[in-house]
């Protein structure tokens, strides 16, 4: 049993943590349980957009003459990430990094734009640049990756007052002895059985938000983080190789495995990266890669999922945990339930503080 004056100090430092963190951690969990649903919705809302017009009837176009129109219309040096379909009747997305920022769909088939939208158009993608990043880019990541932090903290003192003197402890939610008693054991209770799941997830999402948690888990493995091969400045000049040319050069490394995305930087002196998803690899973008150089078409470097330096290979399974696309649809259910779950503890605590502080 707690002393009275550790108890004190337990509570004041879950208190003010929460105070201070919990509503902002507890408003990026909704956002992310809203997410799950907010995916599809947008897709049944936008068929324009994610729906080909010709309906995957016919085979791929070239995509030198996608690159060339885009390259025109934003400037030469835009950044491009194309993304082929996954399924039938998808479009083929691309995107664009430069004088516009967002995603133009077209029909795979013929080339042709089928629609667009800016990075922070659309409901979508509003709540998923709020949910990864407050809007603040590479600020609002390093922010929501201390309040994922912090969050451990809350776990830990929640535990220490919640751990009872006699086991097995009682799971009783008094709710007929008025609300502000059944938020309590809600809290109190829900906080205890959940909170391992919850922690899950909170670190998961902190670890991809924020780039150098990858870099340090790979230095505390004693490797070095993975980088794409250089490309000499001198070696650059004159015109590039067409796209279906070095797509076609890619999959010879990795014959009939589906691409993940096609990345095309804005830098002439950087290589063309493509991303392929092997059999084996549980990320459902595919994390293993084969860099070419993008003038001549020579393959500069490979590198499977399963060779990457611990801190990128992680990713391949804390992305999908955290996503909630490792399991299936039962997965998708549960994340969004540990999202709600979380933003209730969050906001249900803030409540009870708030009445505790008017019955003063």
């Amino acid at each position: 049993m707690l002393r009275p004056a550790l108890r004190r100090l337990w509570l004041q430092a879950h208190r003010w943590t929460a105070l201070g963190l919990g509503w902002l951690l507890a408003l990026t969990a909704l956002l992310g349980a809203a997410l799950v649903v907010a995916q599809p919705l947008d897709r049944w809302a936008h068929p324009r957009l994610f729906v080909s017009e010709s309906a995957g009837s016919a085979p791929a176009a070239p995509l030198e003459p996608v690159r060339q129109r885009l390259l025109r219309e934003f400037g030469p040096r835009t950044g491009l990430t194309l993304r082929p379909p996954r399924e039938p009747g998808e479009t083929l997305w691309v995107r664009v990094r430069g004088s516009w920022n967002g995603t133009v769909y077209l029909d795979p088939a013929t080339g042709l734009e089928q629609g667009r939208r800016g990075e922070h158009e659309g409901a979508f993608n509003l709540l998923f640049e709020i949910h990864s990043s407050l809007l603040l880019e590479d600020t609002g990541k390093a922010l929501l990756a201390g309040v994922a932090l912090a969050y451990a903290l809350l776990l830990l003192s929640g535990l220490v007052l919640w751990w009872p003197t006699r086991w097995p402890p009682s799971w009783r939610v008094e709710l007929r002895r008025g609300l502000v008693r059944g938020l309590f054991d809600l809290h109190r209770t829900g906080g205890a059985l959940l909170g391992l799941l919850v922690l899950v997830s909170v670190l998961s999402g902190a670890y991809m938000a924020w780039p150098p948690l990858r870099v340090f888990v790979s230095t505390l493995a004693g490797s070095a983080p993975t980088a794409p091969p250089a490309v000499a400045k001198s070696a650059v000049e004159g015109p590039p190789g067409t796209l279906d040319t070095l797509v076609e050069r890619a999959r010879e490394v990795f014959p009939r495995q589906p691409i993940g995305y096609i990345l095309l930087p804005s830098q002439p002196t950087r290589p063309v990266q493509v991303r392929f998803r092997l059999d084996d690899d549980p990320h459902p973008n595919g994390l293993s890669s084969v860099w070419l150089h993008p003038v001549s078409g020579e393959v500069l470097g490979t590198r499977r999922w399963s060779a990457l330096d611990p801190g990128a290979r992680a990713v391949a399974v804390i992305y999908p945990l955290h996503t909630g696309a490792l399991g299936g649809s039962a997965h998708s259910v549960l994340t969004a339930l540990t999202g709600l779950a979380l933003g209730g503890l969050g906001f249900s605590g803030l409540w009870l503080w708030w009445r505790r502080r008017r019955r003063r």
